[in-house]
């Protein structure tokens, strides 16, 4: 089993000073983090990490346009919701995510699980940056589908479930909540 860290040992590893491109020599990169959940609890979860993006400009993304006045003084963009079951929504997702992530370049995407943010695993993962998937707490038996996908794309998958990380051989840090 991994070892298991807690959130806040992992937030400080991503602090500011960590953040430096690779053979930038002293320049520092943008401290830029996407923020990207899907609504309710996604969304609630995402929120309740915001103390360890202390110290980053954040960018936020979700499904529901009105959260825009919840993270008032912070760039916001909607983007359409998807599912497994509707698998045409992801076209007009992943042209948004293209479009974002180019206009925005964020150092790190950050999502707390849910399937509208798999485009943004991949297009920042392909434009050079992080990527951080948190599967949900609600999965507390399995990792869930879209997480099985975003193991394989993002680089660092954690599941919020000691057991379930232990299954899918990945790290657990703790439970948001």
């Amino acid at each position: 089993m991994a070892a298991r860290t807690s959130l806040n040992d992992n937030a400080a590893s991503c602090g500011p000073a960590s953040v430096a491109a690779p053979g930038a020599r002293g320049r520092a990169r943008s401290r830029k983090l996407l923020l990207g959940a899907s609504g309710g609890g996604h969304w609630i979860e995402l929120r309740r990490l915001e103390p360890a993006f202390e110290g980053f400009e954040t960018i936020y993304v979700s499904t529901l346009p009105g959260y825009a006045s919840v993270v008032n003084g912070h760039r916001y963009y909607a983007v359409p919701d998807a599912s497994r079951f509707s698998l045409w929504g992801f076209a007009g997702i992943l042209g948004r995510a293209i479009w974002i992530i180019s206009r925005e370049r964020p150092h790190a995407v950050v999502t707390t699980g849910s399937a509208p943010m798999l485009p943004f695993i991949l297009i920042g993962r392909l434009l050079g940056a992080r990527t951080l998937w948190i599967d949900s707490v609600a999965n507390s038996e399995h990792i869930s589908t879209s997480g099985k996908i975003a193991k394989r794309i993002a680089h660092r998958c954690v599941p919020q479930w000691p057991d379930v990380a232990a299954d899918e051989g990945l790290d657990c840090w703790g439970k948001v909540f």
